[in-house]
C-alpha cells in the first residue's frame, strides 16, 4: 500500500493561492471558490464580506487595517483572526444603545460613542477567536500591517455579498 504524503499550506494576506475548481459531478457554478485572504486582499477595511451562506448565518470576511467603527449585535459573534494581530475592544452597552429588536440579524452600527462599562479588550493574532457577546459594542483596532477577521454571525444590512466577484462562474 502506497501513502500519499500531504502537505497543509495555510495562506496569509500576502501569500496565498487562488481557489480552484476540482472536478466533480455536479454544476460547479453552485460552489465559492476562493478564500478569506483573496477576498481580504480586494476589500476595503471593515467590509463584511460574505463567502459562505448557511440559511441566515454566514461567514464574512473582514480585512484588519486600521480602527473599525463600533459594531453592536442582538445575538453572539465570533471573530478569528487568520492573520495579523488584532485588539478588539469591548463596552458593555447601556439599554438605550442596545439593538431593540433581538430577532434583527447580523452587526449594526454603534450611534455615537458607545456608552456603558467597559470590558476590557482581547488582543489577537493568527489562529486566535474570540466571543463578540451581544448587547456589546466591538472595536477591531489593527495599528499594524493589514490582516484578516472571519466572522460567524448571522447575515445583516452590513453584510456585503460579493457572489459574482468570488463564485465561480464557468
Amino acid at each position: 500500500m502506497t501513502q500519499v504524503a500531504y502537505q497543509t499550506k495555510f495562506g496569509s494576506l500576502r501569500q496565498f493561492e487562488k481557489g480552484r475548481v476540482e472536478p466533480i459531478a455536479d454544476d460547479v457554478r453552485h460552489y465559492a471558490f476562493s478564500n478569506c485572504f483573496e477576498i481580504a486582499s480586494h476589500s476595503a477595511p471593515y467590509e463584511k464580506v460574505v463567502f459562505g451562506q448557511n440559511q441566515i448565518y454566514v461567514l464574512e470576511t473582514l480585512r484588519a487595517e486600521g480602527t473599525s467603527p463600533w459594531y453592536t449585535c442582538a445575538h453572539d459573534e465570533f471573530a478569528l483572526v487568520m492573520d495579523g494581530e488584532v485588539e478588539v475592544h469591548l463596552v458593555q452597552l447601556d439599554p438605550a444603545q442596545r439593538v431593540k429588536d433581538a430577532d434583527r440579524n447580523g452587526a449594526v452600527l454603534v450611534q455615537g460613542e458607545p456608552a456603558g462599562r467597559k470590558m476590557g479588550w482581547m488582543k489577537l493574532s493568527r489562529g486566535h477567536q474570540g466571543l463578540l457577546p451581544k448587547n456589546t459594542a466591538y472595536q477591531f483596532r489593527s495599528p499594524g500591517e493589514p490582516g484578516v477577521i472571519v466572522l460567524q454571525t448571522c447575515k445583516g444590512e452590513l453584510s456585503v455579498e460579493k457572489w459574482a466577484d468570488i463564485c465561480q462562474t464557468h
